[in-house]
């Protein structure tokens, strides 16, 4: 779900840039990735050519990517259970 959300919120941000509308920030676009839509927001950057070419929004992106992952990966470790009561 969170995927869809943040692929339309891509979608959304490209028309509005292309018409010269109000745009969706940055971080807004990075939070939706972090609260885990990024799958959705690398299909929407490949699919819509959008928010793929400044250096800045990238690192903050894949950064935000790599967080999720090692945020997912510690949850669901083994270890994880040792800290429950």
């Amino acid at each position: 779900g969170a995927s869809a959300v943040c692929f339309i919120v891509y979608a959304i941000d490209k028309s509005a840039a292309t018409a010269g509308r109000w745009r969706v920030s940055e971080s807004t676009l990075i939070f939706l990735g972090l609260a885990c839509g990024w799958p959705g927001a690398i299909v929407a950057q490949q699919i819509l050519r959008h928010k793929s070419n400044k250096a800045s929004f990238r690192s903050a992106f894949w950064g935000s990517v790599v967080m999720n992952v090692l945020s997912f990966c510690a949850l669901s470790s083994p270890l994880v259970s040792l800290w429950r009561p």
